[in-house]
């Protein structure tokens, strides 16, 4: 079991982040913010999903205002996403943001940044201090280290929060290359005690996106780095949730539901185990009450080369032979079934 880094905690609209707390999973709306009802449908469908914290993009007076009405609509955490100007981040405090999002590589100016932190006092909301490699000149330089540029990056822009006394900040190192990402965290880890929020920044289409997210991210959980993740991927925001939830449980850090164990299938395979693994899951994952819940490891195995030990050695498995399979709880054999009858006869057990 992999220690976690420890941090300070953050209190993001309820939500705890740090060390102390589960890593959340957050996505982003990629609805306009001043559009409220599709804002708002965005967020409930993130919400469903298993989103624990949102940000939406403010970029005009009207977008910050509309937070006030998207909160009255939603339950989780909302984040501004605040780049250029400092006002439209006090515009959304005022207005009930949850926490600021600020890039140094577009808000340098100390006095905006002294505003800012004024409010965000006043009114007990945190910062996420977020480096996007895109928007930080020195990254295109030329210059060896990319990782260690942006480390420098933070920790002369942390300088300004440290004059003030500002601790109340979560700490974002992005870039769309994996090795810089994990390069940055791991040497921005031992020089503060703020909270990660981990991500691969313009990661692409799913296809592409969840691979380089499930290395730049994986990696860092595996190191105990990280306590909140978004999987940024190209197209609809709810298509991000499920693979930060498989990351997290993969990674042994969160559960949220059982782990089934499936053979690729070959040749041997003489039923259609495809159908059965795809409804098993289904069925199960349907049922949200396994949040949080030690997991249960559910086997299912195509045929008799490697079927019956992977199934002995998880909690409920099931090894196929022609037409039919040999059900196991905790090693020991129950009954055998007809593979038509096999997600039936696991879910009874299960």
């Amino acid at each position: 079991m992999m220690k976690r880094r420890e941090t300070r905690t953050v209190d993001i609209g309820g939500v705890k982040i740090g060390s102390g707390y589960p890593i959340a999973i957050q996505s982003m709306a990629k609805t306009d913010t001043r559009d409220i009802s599709s804002t708002v449908g965005e967020v409930l469908r993130l919400e469903k999903a298993g989103c624990e914290i949102v940000r939406v993009a403010v970029k005009t007076k009207e977008a910050a205002r509309a937070i006030c009405e998207i909160k009255k609509e939603i339950t989780i955490p909302l984040v501004a996403d605040i780049h250029f100007d400092h006002k439209l981040a006090l515009e959304a405090v005022r207005n009930g943001a949850d926490k600021i999002r600020i890039n140094p590589g577009n808000m340098k100016d100390e006095g905006d940044l002294e505003r800012i932190i004024d409010v965000c006092e006043e009114k007990s909301i945190p910062i996420r201090v977020g480096i996007n490699s895109g928007s930080l000149m020195e990254m295109h330089t030329g210059r060896a280290d990319p990782d260690e540029i942006m480390v420098k990056s933070m920790s002369e822009y942390l300088e300004y929060f440290n004059k003030r006394g500002f601790s109340d900040i979560v700490i974002s190192l992005k870039s769309s290359d994996i090795r810089v990402v994990i390069g940055a965290y791991r040497k921005m880890a031992v020089r503060c005690d703020h909270p990660f929020h981990l991500g691969v920044t313009a990661a692409g289409l799913p296809e592409d996106g969840i691979v380089k997210s499930s290395i730049g991210i994986g990696a860092l959980l595996l190191d105990g780095i990280g306590d909140t993740i978004r999987v940024s991927l190209t197209g609809d925001p709810v298509s991000e949730i499920y693979p930060a939830q498989s990351m997290l449980q993969s990674t042994g850090s969160r559960t949220f539901g059982p782990e089934i164990i499936a053979c690729p299938t070959c040749g041997r395979c003489q039923v259609d185990l495809v159908s059965i693994v795809e409804e098993l899951k289904a069925r199960v994952m349907s049922n949200r009450s396994w949040v949080g819940k030690k997991p249960l490891i559910i086997a299912v195995m195509g045929c008799e080369v490697n079927g019956p030990g992977e199934a002995k050695a998880a909690d409920v498995g099931i090894a196929f032979g022609k037409n039919k399979g040999v059900i196991f709880r905790k090693g020991e054999i129950l009954k055998t079934v007809a593979a038509e009858d096999a997600v039936e006869e696991l879910l009874k057990i299960i």
